[in-house]
């Protein structure tokens, strides 16, 4: 069993944690009233900020998407409410998320207030509304995230990856750059402790915080030209490049209904 950090530093860093969170919240009150390059960058230093006081430390390998791309959707999976910070703490986006995560306390509205884009899962119409959108955010040189997933899984497997989002990457002709993600802990072993699979966000918390230190690696693909596929296509060829690039099995393939789009 490895090591785990002391319950007085725990402590401390909790406290730290959540003068953090509520300095984020008073920083999105500001940031819809700012140009574009000072929102990414409030995003970025908040974001990077969070992981050095989680402990966590990012291994970048490839080039995300810079300024220079006017449209870029990237594509990830998911394994964790962290996979938020971690893209934010490299490459300041916007994301899709379910639409309950605007009511939580504080979180969501630090999604509300940053431009999150909320989709109903329940609701199969809300396909069309979303994907229109994200044009809209991608056509105007934002870039935008997308886990395809729908779900998190534990980091020894991707679920299948589901197309109906990625409409919004061939309608505004965007570029689509798969993204993959790994935790590992303090021997260097996949962290199961940093997967959110238990529906509590504070027990996530504390499993996270009881961490010496987490290694965040985070891997940019070879983009894909969006308008030059259909959705499907998108969808497996992001699957694969992850799938490779991870060595890991995919989980197939279940019925593409709107209550499996992305959290």
């Amino acid at each position: 069993m490895h090591k785990q950090t002391p319950m007085l530093l725990r402590v401390i860093r909790i406290i730290r944690l959540i003068l953090h969170v509520f300095s984020g919240v008073i920083q999105s009150l500001i940031y819809p009233h700012v140009l574009l390059h000072y929102q990414q960058r409030m995003m970025q230093r908040w974001a990077v900020e969070l992981l050095t006081l989680l402990n966590i430390k990012l291994h970048c390998h490839g080039k995300p998407p810079g300024v220079d791309i006017p449209r870029a959707l990237l594509v990830a999976n998911h394994v964790s409410w962290l996979d938020v910070c971690v893209l934010m703490a490299v490459c300041p986006t916007r994301f899709v998320a379910k639409s309950e995560i605007a009511t939580w306390p504080i979180l969501g509205t630090l999604c509300k207030n940053t431009g999150t884009l909320f989709i109903k899962r329940t609701q199969r119409n809300d396909t069309m509304r979303i994907n229109q959108h994200v044009c809209e955010v991608l056509e105007a040189g934002e870039r935008v995230v997308l886990f395809p997933e729908g779900t998190t899984a534990d980091g020894t497997y991707l679920n299948h990856f589901h197309a109906s989002l990625l409409q919004s990457a061939v309608t505004a002709d965007a570029l689509v750059c798969p993204v993959a993600m790994r935790y590992r802990n303090a021997d260097g072993d996949i962290c199961s402790e940093a997967a959110y699979i238990d529906p509590s966000l504070i027990l996530s918390l504390q499993q996270i915080l009881a961490q010496p230190h987490i290694d965040t690696e985070l891997f940019f693909c070879e983009p894909i030209p969006g308008g030059m596929k259909n959705r499907r296509e998108l969808a497996r060829m992001s699957e694969n490049a992850i799938a490779e690039i991870l060595l890991l099995p995919v989980r197939h393939k279940q019925p593409e209904t709107i209550s499996d789009l992305p959290i």
